[in-house]
């Protein structure tokens, strides 16, 4: 896997990822968009400035889906009515920011070169990010790795268990990625503090 990101001359990052890195990123990219925008809870579309100010039509209950329920957890557990008003007029824009965050992931990727379709062995893109589009980067990467620790059941304090999995599950490659998504998390947050 790659060296990770190292501070850019001037600020920010730059990371070199092979072709399947970076296919990988915009996979996990794009099923983080898909989560957000599929779901009944997503804001829905209007061209008017006013109306789109004005909308609190969003959801009022958690998210049936365990991912999207710990990107959005409940404000309030302990008074129902007080959780549904600050989720109705706080999830909406909440998803549409992250899937806007995951989106310019996809794209910076494609516009550093990588092509629609992966199909070039030895293919090396080089991605530079200014200090704004690193700061999204790592939102989205906290996105990411929150969705697969969901997903797989990560727990504090479980290394053990995961360093145990053999080799042919396939839930130990799922954590080989949750794990290198970290490491890419990390690096960017050093690069950035240099």
């Amino acid at each position: 896997m790659s060296g990770g990101f190292e501070r850019r001359r001037g600020g920010g990052a730059v990371a070199t990822f092979t072709g399947f890195e970076a296919d990988l990123m915009r996979s996990l990219a794009s099923q983080m968009v898909e989560l957000l925008r599929n779901e009944v809870a997503a804001p829905r579309e209007t061209n008017d400035p006013l109306e789109q100010l004005l909308d609190f039509s969003g959801p009022t209950t958690e998210p049936d889906d365990p991912v999207l329920a710990r990107l959005f957890p409940t404000a309030y557990p302990d008074d129902e009515e007080a959780a549904a008003e600050f989720r109705r007029f706080t999830e909406g824009g909440l998803r549409d920011t992250k899937a806007r965050s995951a989106a310019m992931m996809i794209d910076t990727l494609e516009e550093a070169g990588l092509p629609t379709e992966l199909d070039e062995d030895g293919l090396h893109i080089d991605v530079e990010l200014d200090a704004g589009a690193a700061t999204t980067w790592l939102k989205s990467f906290t996105d990411i790795r929150l969705a697969l620790a969901t997903r797989l059941g990560v727990e504090e304090g479980d290394e053990d268990f995961w360093l145990a999995l053999p080799d042919d599950d396939a839930r130990a490659h799922v954590h080989d990625i949750y794990d290198w998504v970290g490491y890419l998390q990390e690096t960017l947050v050093l690069a950035l503090s240099r």
